[in-house]
């Protein structure tokens, strides 16, 4: 809209002296204008970013107001003004808390290209793991099935970690202090480091990555001043005390596993987050009879990329894995693969207990 100078939210309040004071004296509130001078009836105040206009004429909900701060108070965290509007004083970028775990094996068909719903900058989720064991982990299967030009804008997450890999097509991402706009193609992978801001640029018709988080919901914050790239070149800098990794599938080494027959790519993200998570691409080399699955942390959860495979959880339950399936495993679990094609593929995160 043209010519707007400036925007007031209006605050009801029978007693405007009390309200004003507390607002001015209490929360450190200017005022800009009191009206009429004889006997005030409205006063407009700022501070902090929000500007408030008091009206002792008018009815409605008090409303309430959150602070940001970087430390607790000493007596309390909320505070009620004279009208009734409620102070909530929240910490600012609090340490990640992580929801109670609440472990399942959940197995999810990718085959008939169901359960995609709209989310934001015009790409598709699938919830790969639905009861997202209690609130601690989300893994999506994101597609965008007409590529060109992402209406994404730079924004970073609050996360304890977080992973982009690439099963289908190409997306083109920018980050914070990595340099130019990064091409990652099938097979390769980012980790994405507690609020490092980055921006998805463009990706290829039929793109599909697979995003895995912890916590399950969790804030995307919008930086509306940061351009990206960003001048410097910082490759080993720290976001959150992890490092920025973008995993090359075409020009990592694959190792030779414990089992005859497989080997992996170690995507480097557990030396990159201390441990907190893992991701390996497994692969076949040859028709593989048996290989476990059991684990004493807090999540196993696979992606199948290529190939086919039989889950069994220990003799009530099977199912046989191919293309864009993936399974969940739980603590303690006696679930194992058996009868892996020879051209068998497929992420494996492991999350250690916390």
């Amino acid at each position: 809209m043209k010519n707007v100078k400036a925007a007031e939210i209006v605050v009801p309040c029978q007693s405007l002296d009390e309200t004003l004071a507390f607002f001015v004296d209490k929360l450190n509130f200017r005022v800009e204008m009191i009206y009429p001078a004889d006997a005030p009836r409205i006063a407009v105040i700022a501070g902090f970013g929000v500007r408030l206009r008091l009206d002792s004429t008018t009815k409605g909900e008090p409303g309430s107001i959150r602070f940001l701060t970087d430390e607790h108070l000493s007596d309390s965290q909320t505070l009620t003004a004279p009208n009734g509007t409620k102070i909530e004083f929240v910490v600012d970028d609090p340490v990640v808390s992580l929801p109670t775990l609440v472990p399942a094996l959940v197995v999810q068909s990718g085959s008939e290209r169901k359960g995609f719903g709209k989310g934001r900058a015009g790409m598709q989720y699938r919830d790969l793991i639905p009861g997202r064991y209690g609130g601690r982990f989300i893994a999506s299967h994101i597609q965008i099935p007409v590529g060109g030009p992402v209406p994404d804008y730079v924004h970073h997450h609050h996360v304890q970690f977080q992973l982009i890999f690439c099963v289908h097509g190409w997306v083109r991402v920018v980050y914070e202090d990595q340099g130019e706009p990064m091409l990652m193609k099938a097979g390769d992978c980012f980790l994405q480091p507690p609020h490092i801001r980055h921006r998805v640029l463009e990706c290829s018709d039929q793109m599909e990555v697979v995003e895995i988080s912890c916590p399950a919901e969790h804030e995307t914050c919008v930086d509306h001043e940061m351009s990206l790239p960003t001048p410097n070149l910082k490759p080993d800098r720290l976001f959150g005390g992890q490092r920025f990794v973008f995993h090359r599938e075409a020009t990592a080494d694959w190792q030779t596993g414990s089992t005859e027959g497989i080997e992996y790519q170690d995507t480097g993200i557990g030396e990159a987050t201390n441990g907190i998570a893992s991701l390996l691409v497994l692969r076949t080399t040859q028709r593989v009879e048996d290989l476990s699955l059991g684990h004493d942390g807090d999540l196993r959860f696979l992606f199948v990329l290529e190939g086919t495979a039989n889950l069994d959880d220990g003799g009530a339950g099977r199912w046989q894995l191919q293309h864009g399936d993936s399974c969940a495993i739980p603590l303690s679990s006696n679930c194992r693969l058996t009868d892996l094609s020879a051209d068998f593929k497929t992420l494996e995160l492991s999350v250690p207990s916390q």
